[in-house]
């Protein structure tokens, strides 16, 4: 009998540790959103004074998609 309660605690244990570290999972996952969030309304901020720069990048963005159209005409 004492074989069997030995083995209890142990599984209540794993148990809370998994628990836990779930937990600790899910509250890394919002910091880190937090911290992204944030990291993006800093960037937009600092790039709120250079509307160039912004221009600029999208345009940049534009030219590295492939487009449909010409992949197309190739065939």
């Amino acid at each position: 009998m004492s074989g069997y309660l030995d083995k209890a605690p142990s599984a209540d244990h794993s148990d809370a540790k998994t628990r836990r570290k779930l937990l600790d999972q899910r509250r890394m996952e919002y910091r880190r959103a937090i911290e992204s969030y944030a990291e993006q309304r800093q960037l937009q901020h600092e790039l709120v004074d250079f509307p160039e720069l912004i221009a600029a990048s999208y345009l940049h963005g534009l030219q590295a998609l492939p487009r449909k159209g010409s992949a197309a005409a190739a065939r």
